[in-house]
């Protein structure tokens, strides 16, 4: 279906007619200015008749096409339906400096911790169709970063363009937990799923995370945290070495238990995977059908043919041929 977004634009249509009737009553020296177009037939009443009409009506198309741009031209696609069911999963990660230890096989080679989640959560953000997901990073505190959306591509670019300390180099989970814990407290029908990933222990922020946990409980979050560091082997294969900071597993596992959840160690990339499988098990959560159009825009059409009708017009005057003289 065709349709303008700004229709109240072609009101302006009449405007160099009124501006040249102004000029002509003499009231004021009112000229509507055109690059390239000093005599405008639009406007100027001393133009030639045998000139003006094909001049005229090139400029009143000109003008046309202007106010056809500026209304938005656009075509609407046939209705799409959107999933009506889903989960609601936020995911916190964590951004302290111990992530940049080098200590996680991932493709035959070491990378950083943070590195390694990135890859492994970019491919369950894939999976997640019909999920909502939002993204929260924590580091001295924690902030949200993306809300739960549908829009799977802009949290998979979110948690791609995160960097080591950008919240601070410290561990904040009770932060990160109880900012999950108000975001979900604005949604009513929602499984309310906090995916937490962290290497460290809680050394910051405003909220302890004993806390934040009887907050979550209250809401019914169910939290999956995850563990992220190898056992003591650093990227040259040295074991026995203390190459990162102290996990506290066992307030990871707390959090899990308490709230119904579950906890991994992730020491490679296999581990961390596990996790889909136990969230597809979730029933996911029954919402309104929702609907949406795609929209196609055709505004740059009309100014395109505005821009030859300035170009034809200015280089009019240079396609004239001379007259030759007779012999």
């Amino acid at each position: 279906m065709f349709e303008f977004s700004w229709p109240w634009a072609f009101l302006a249509l009449p405007l160099p007619f009124l501006l040249r009737m102004l000029a002509k009553a003499k009231m004021e020296d009112v000229t509507l200015r055109i690059p390239s177009f000093n005599a405008n037939p639009l406007l100027s009443s001393t133009t030639s008749h045998q000139h003006k009409r094909p001049h005229s009506l090139l400029m009143w198309l000109f003008w046309l096409c202007l106010c056809l741009g500026a209304a938005n031209p656009k075509w609407l696609g046939e209705p799409i339906s959107l999933p009506n069911e889903g989960r609601d999963i936020m995911l916190a990660v964590d951004l302290s400096g111990s992530m940049t230890e080098q200590d996680m096989a991932y493709q035959g080679r070491y990378v950083d911790r943070l590195s390694m989640v990135k890859a492994v959560l970019k491919n369950f953000i894939e999976q997640r169709q019909g999920d909502r997901l939002g993204l929260i990073l924590f580091g001295d505190t924690a902030f949200l970063q993306t809300p739960l959306t549908r829009d799977l591509n802009t949290v998979s670019q979110m948690l791609d363009e995160a960097q080591i300390g950008l919240v601070g180099r410290a561990t904040a989970i009770g932060d990160a937990l109880g900012l999950a814990v108000k975001r979900f407290s604005q949604k009513q029908d929602s499984n309310r799923i906090l995916v937490l990933l962290t290497d460290g222990e809680n050394t910051a922020g405003n909220l302890a995370p004993e806390e934040a946990l009887l907050l979550a409980r209250e809401e019914g979050i169910k939290v999956y945290t995850v563990g992220v560091g190898s056992d003591g082997n650093n990227r040259f294969g040295l074991f026995g070495m203390n190459t990162g900071s102290a996990l506290d597993e066992g307030l990871l596992k707390t959090i899990a238990d308490d709230t119904g959840g579950l906890y991994f160690r992730a020491r490679d990339v296999a581990s961390l995977q596990k996790i889909y499988q136990e969230l597809d098990k979730l029933e996911p959560i029954a919402t309104d059908t929702q609907t949406f159009r795609p929209q196609t825009a055709l505004f740059f059409y009309p100014l395109l043919v505005a821009l030859l009708i300035l170009a034809l017009s200015s280089a009019k005057p240079y396609l004239r041929l001379p007259k030759q003289e007779g012999i």
